[in-house]
């Protein structure tokens, strides 16, 4: 049966890639990713750094696939609504591509950004993937983003005995800050929203050699961040940030 790794790599250092990662890594026949166009080639670069770096036998091989394009949403409904026809575009996709890249007896893998298990959305395809072809797997975690951001940083994640929510821009705008947040998928810039005495700790291209950080209070700070992700992701043509707050 055809056998699949969902390996996750860490949050763009490769000093973060774990022993485990580096196994499946060297079990891996096929790697198949996703090619966003060239504003994200960079992406796509460090999959493969990292494959370089850490495979120690060759003929491996790459299979990249275009990325369907995702509608824009006005509202939460709509969204979700997008989001579910661009995880079924993206599950045909897939089953193709292993059908014709993979042998019967072939292993293969998807390489997660961080760890699979935050917002990343390989193992909600591969459960549509099923429906269409047959393969066993199994998921590598991988350090996220929070915890490159709280090292970064070299804070604790939460405050004595108190919760923290992970959420995201969308949310944080329409619902408010009502506990200690980790916000990830924000283009919005949307702690702007937040009370100016309200904490902060930034981050975006974490663990890469373009890492940028900021910390303060929002009232402070904020025009500061908004001042360099706009000039960073024209730079760059992408962001990936990621930030906390604590009231």
């Amino acid at each position: 049966m055809r056998t699949l790794h969902v390996i996750g790599i860490g949050a763009g250092d490769p000093d973060y890639v774990t022993t485990q990662a580096i196994s499946a890594l060297n079990d891996t026949d096929v790697f198949f990713a996703m090619d966003k166009g060239e504003t994200k080639d960079d992406l796509v670069a460090l999959r493969r750094l990292i494959c370089d770096r850490f495979i120690t036998e060759p003929g491996y091989r790459f299979v990249e696939l275009p990325d369907p394009k995702r509608a824009a949403a006005a509202d939460s409904a709509a969204y979700r609504d997008n989001v579910n026809e661009w995880h079924a575009a993206r599950a045909r996709l897939w089953a193709q591509a292993i059908q014709d890249e993979l042998g019967p007896d072939g292993v293969g893998a998807f390489l997660a950004w961080g760890d699979p298990s935050l917002y990343d959305s390989t193992l909600r395809i591969l459960e549509r993937v099923a429906e269409h072809v047959e393969f066993d797997f199994d998921v590598v975690p991988g350090i996220t983003a929070i915890q490159a951001l709280t090292a970064r940083h070299r804070i604790a994640l939460n405050d004595i005995g108190a919760p923290v929510l992970i959420t995201t821009g969308r949310q944080l705008r329409e619902n408010g800050l009502d506990t200690d947040a980790v916000v990830m998928l924000d283009g919005e810039c949307s702690f702007l929203s937040c009370p100016p005495d309200t904490r902060i700790w930034w981050g975006a291209y974490l663990g890469t050699p373009d890492e940028l950080l900021e910390s303060g209070r929002v009232g402070d700070v904020g025009d500061r961040i908004v001042a360099r992700r706009a000039e960073a992701r024209q730079r760059h043509g992408w962001i990936m940030d990621i930030y906390l707050l604590r009231a």
